[in-house]
């Protein structure tokens, strides 16, 4: 009998691990790259994404992830994308000051 109740919570995201991020087709914005890397957890998906910019002939990374979780990976994306600009907008000078080629905000 608990094998049926694993089985039926594991259903609904209860046990399972984070999936891998799918990678969607980065957009351009303000000249920065945007991906959108919403995490699948369970039956929703974690606002996650990266911001890159060329310098130098180097590629300078950013990556986030949020607390927004979505019932579909469209919604996720989509929503990355305007944490990304608005993430832009507000640090956009200090956004790769820290002389570090990958990092997290």
């Amino acid at each position: 009998m608990p094998s049926f109740f694993s089985k039926f919570l594991s259903m609904f995201g209860g046990a399972s691990a984070p999936a891998a991020p799918k990678e969607s087709e980065p957009r351009e914005y303000a000249g920065y790259r945007v991906f959108a890397t919403p995490i699948r957890e369970g039956a929703q998906f974690r606002l996650a994404g990266r911001i890159e910019k060329d310098a130098d002939g180097e590629v300078l990374v950013r990556s986030f992830i949020r607390a927004d979780v979505f019932t579909n990976e469209a919604d996720a994306e989509e929503y990355t994308f305007r944490k990304a600009e608005q993430i832009i907008e507000q640090s956009r000078s200090t956004l790769f000051t820290d002389g570090k080629p990958t990092g997290s905000i």
